[in-house]
Order: structure tokens, then C-alpha cells, then sequence
């Protein structure tokens, strides 16, 4: 059955585990929504971890008819799917002196161990992101699944001429012009479907309910969208069971997914583009992309071994010989899956910054 993290965790039977998953949920609201769909196997004499699904493509329209005349034939399409499994974590190498110098909360050990999860969780949705199979180790992310489906909404193909949103703080200066920008929003976002699944094995601790659904930005994107909300009286903020605070326009929560792993800038970057397409207006400094998912085993989810623990941890044994000794957290094998394009979509051109 489906599991997700906070299901994972009940099910460990070490403390390490435990506070390991336990660090993963807490730091993380949107790798706490993924269910993964632990079903993989490697197969008779392979080693070959393939997941594979069907991606709803294209739905299928209903109509009206005229009496004593047909209806006109169309199909709702798929296209089968494969994406490989690979494990996701780290290891450190620590000298048995330096090990457990200092108090528990700031010896090597626990140190070099939180820095491997901030890793991890920044790596995970750094790949949910921008994420390239062709030209990396992990899976194909939202950006290049995205690109050319319906659910893309660039503003050139919308009546909008520049190419491109103007959400900036110096344009947005009345609540006029607040709700114009939350109308184009609200547009966009009426092409998500939600997830009628919900996440994990349901009926269970820990099983997400159905529609749970995220706005993902960088920080300037969604302080932008913030900003709006509240020109419409539509913002809220709440602290959840894990202390976590969740921000929300209307049903939505609002993610700012933070810095890629090497720290250098924002996952969602913020870039100069030709928004128009035709070269004549110049580069358009200041525009980023926003994105909108569902999460569900009908949209946003996860893959992952059959029978296997989601996260491992191996920590270093000191009572054996050898100065130095390793250790590793690991996450997986797992991949993301896009199930349903229409469940998952991306603004394009949304300048954030002047």
C-alpha cells in the first residue's frame, strides 16, 4: 500500500530512524505530502528498478447532441510512463576522538548528520523541480513534464502582449489592481485538478485526505502572492501538529521551496527572458515561475521499494577497530511521479522584482 512519510515513521524500530523521518517531515511540508507507492521490485534476475504507470495525457470531453444524430467520437489519451528508482543520501567520515566531543545536541555526529538531511530534503525537491533524467541521476521533475502540456500558462497565449505578469510591488500600489492580478491567478489555477485519492494507505495514521494542493514558489514569488492574498482578504496562516506554519490563499497552501543544494540561489530561479518570444521587447529582467500541484496516487506522488523501509540510516560503530568510521542516511531508491498533467501546472513569466 501507499506510504507516506508520517506512516513510514510509525514503523521504525530504531530511535534514529525515528528522529531521522521525524527531521525529513518536519523541515519539510511538501516532502510530507508525497505518498510513494511502495510496489517497485527489481525482478527476476535484474537489478533494474523501473516504475511504471500510465499519465493521463489528454481528458476526455463530454457534449451535448442533437436528437437522432450521433455524438462525435473522442477519446481521452494516455501515454505510458518509466521512471528508475535511485537512492538518494550521503555519508561522512568521522575520527573516533572528535566524535563525541561537545554536548549531544552539537558533537560531530549529530552535526554532520543534520547537515546530510538538510541535503536530502533540499536535493528531493530540488529534483521535483528542475530535475532532468536525460541529464542527471534522478528523475524527471516538474518543469520539463510541464512544458508544452495544457496546464503551462504563459501569459503570450493569453491576451497578454508583453509576455509576461507584472506582479511587482511598485505596479500592484491599489486593491484594483490586487484583484486584476489575483483574477489571472485564480485563472491558472482553475486548470488543476485535484486529487480525489488523497496520499499514503488511507484509513491509516498518517494517510493524507484527498485535495490537498500547493502553490510552489521561490521567496519573491510567493511573497508576492502573499501580498495579494491579502489585498483579498484571502491569506491565513495556522501552526499544524509539527509546528510547521502553514500559509494559504483560499485552499491552497503556499510553498516557498527555498535554495537549490549548493546554496547558490532559489530552486524556481529568477531570470531575465525573452517573455515574448519575438525578441523585439528585449529581456524582461525579474520573472520567475510559480507552480500549482496536487498531491494523490491520481497526481503527485512518489515510487518506492516493495517491502523496504522508505529511509536507512547507518551510524558509525565505534566499539570496532579503526580510528575513522563512516556514516550514511539514505532515502529510497525513490523517484517522483506526475501522474495526471492536469493535476500539476506552472505559470510562466511572472516578473517578481524590478
Amino acid at each position: 500500500m501507499p506510504v507516506t512519510l508520517a506512516q513510514a515513521q510509525v514503523n521504525v524500530q530504531s530511535d534514529i530512524d525515528y528522529a531521522v523521518i521525524d527531521n525529513l517531515r518536519r523541515y519539510s511540508w511538501l516532502l510530507d505530502q508525497i505518498a510513494f507507492d511502495d510496489t517497485v521490485n527489481p525482478g527476476t534476475g535484474g537489478g533494474t528498478l523501473t516504475y511504471g504507470y500510465t499519465r493521463l495525457t489528454t481528458a476526455r470531453p463530454a457534449q451535448f447532441r442533437q436528437f437522432n444524430q450521433e455524438y462525435t467520437a473522442s477519446q481521452a489519451n494516455r501515454a505510458r510512463y518509466t521512471v528508475d528508482l535511485k537512492p538518494l543520501g550521503g555519508s561522512f567520515n568521522i575520527d573516533r576522538v572528535l566524535a563525541r566531543l561537545g554536548g549531544a545536541a552539537t558533537n560531530e555526529i549529530e552535526f554532520q548528520s543534520q547537515q546530510l538531511l538538510t541535503s536530502i530534503r533540499t536535493k528531493f525537491q530540488e529534483q521535483l523541480i528542475l530535475g532532468d533524467s536525460a541529464t542527471d541521476d534522478g528523475f524527471d521533475g516538474l518543469d520539463k513534464s510541464l512544458t508544452g502540456t495544457v496546464t503551462e500558462f504563459l501569459p503570450i497565449n493569453q491576451g497578454v502582449t508583453a509576455g509576461y505578469l507584472d506582479w511587482t510591488p511598485g505596479t500592484i500600489i491599489t486593491q484594483a489592481l490586487a484583484m486584476a492580478a489575483l483574477d489571472q491567478l485564480d485563472a491558472f489555477l482553475s486548470t488543476i485538478v485535484p486529487s480525489h485519492t488523497g496520499g499514503g494507505d488511507q484509513g491509516t495514521p498518517g494517510a493524507l485526505p484527498p485535495g490537498v494542493k500547493a502553490i510552489i514558489g521561490n521567496t519573491q514569488s510567493i511573497t508576492r502572492v502573499r501580498a495579494l492574498a491579502r489585498w483579498a482578504a484571502m491569506y491565513t496562516a495556522t501552526e499544524d501538529s509539527l509546528g510547521r506554519k502553514i500559509e494559504m490563499y483560499g485552499q491552497w497552501v503556499l510553498v516557498d521551496i527555498g535554495d537549490t543544494s549548493t546554496g547558490v540561489g532559489p530552486i524556481i530561479p529568477v531570470q531575465s527572458r525573452d517573455a515574448d518570444g519575438a525578441g523585439g521587447g528585449g529581456l524582461i529582467t525579474g520573472l520567475t515561475d510559480l507552480y500549482a500541484v496536487s498531491f494523490g496516487m491520481d497526481a503527485l506522488h512518489g515510487a518506492s521499494l516493495a517491502g523496504q523501509a522508505l529511509v536507512n540510516t547507518y551510524m558509525p560503530d565505534f566499539s570496532l577497530p579503526g580510528a575513522v568510521k563512516t556514516g550514511e542516511i539514505e532515502m529510497g531508491p525513490v523517484a517522483g511521479v506526475i501522474r495526471n498533467t492536469k493535476a500539476c501546472g506552472v505559470l510562466r513569466n511572472l516578473k517578481v522584482t524590478g
